[in-house]
């Protein structure tokens, strides 16, 4: 994505897989994209290994939502940038899955007796913003994205997360989905949200974030107190209905 937008002198690429740089490396090099100099980096968000004040941008595409500290991972994303520097980021929103979890947890309940999370936590909509302002960022923004993807069955679905390594990272679960209890789950997502050609939904939200390191150039709210035109003269002019 990044080929013929000018002005990129050196990348760095990050991922705690070693095989998925591996597998980022090759895909690189099949491109041809040799005039942007680029590193290759094993490392963990929580722990970033970038010099502080060292980049313009930094770019986080779903990964953020498997950290244990992502307000101290966006802290380190935010001293890493020089000032003016760009923070990009899209992460997994709460609504994310949202009728797996209905249907696992009814069928854990009826099943088991008790629920246990399969699907790891993620932030909402209204955190991200808090999260932004707490890790320092100026010019906050959020914007969000649902996406609906259909599958055979539920079974697939889950099968699917698995090979993304997108089940629960949780330690305090269950290692186990017992059988009864998953195919209790197939049938009472069916029942709940199939669709007429038998097809059943998985709600997928993304939030994207957008925050800068604080610089003198960047605009300012103005000081409190300092408004020349006041709330009552504006709800006079437009706050009668005409």
């Amino acid at each position: 994505m990044l080929r013929g937008r000018g002005a990129i002198q050196k990348f760095i690429m990050m991922d705690t897989s070693y095989d998925m740089l591996k597998l980022c490396k090759s895909s690189q090099l099949d491109s041809g994209n040799e005039n942007i100099e680029t590193s290759y980096v094993v490392g963990d968000e929580e722990f970033l290994p970038i010099k502080e004040s060292s980049v313009d941008l930094v770019i986080s595409c779903l990964g953020l939502h498997w950290t244990n500290d992502l307000p101290g991972a966006m802290i380190q994303c935010k001293l890493a940038l020089k000032p003016d520097g760009l923070f990009l980021a899209a992460i997994l929103g709460g609504e994310t899955l949202k009728e797996l979890r209905i249907a696992c947890t009814v069928a854990q309940m009826e099943r088991e007796g008790g629920i246990s999370p399969r699907v790891s936590p993620l932030a909402q909509v209204r955190d991200a913003g808090n999260l932004l302002t707490r890790a320092g960022f100026a010019l906050p923004g959020v914007d969000v994205d649902e996406y609906v993807v259909r599958y055979k069955s539920a079974l697939d679905l889950i099968e699917h997360l698995r090979a993304m390594g997108e089940t629960n990272a949780l330690l305090q679960r269950t290692n186990i989905l017992k059988r009864e209890t998953a195919l209790a789950t197939a049938a009472i997502y069916d029942s709940m949200f199939a669709a007429k050609d038998g097809t059943i939904p998985a709600t997928f939200q993304v939030i994207y974030m957008t925050g800068w390191r604080e610089h003198p150039s960047q605009q300012k709210s103005k000081r409190r107190g300092s408004a020349t035109i006041s709330f009552k003269d504006i709800q006079k002019q437009f706050g009668n209905g005409s």
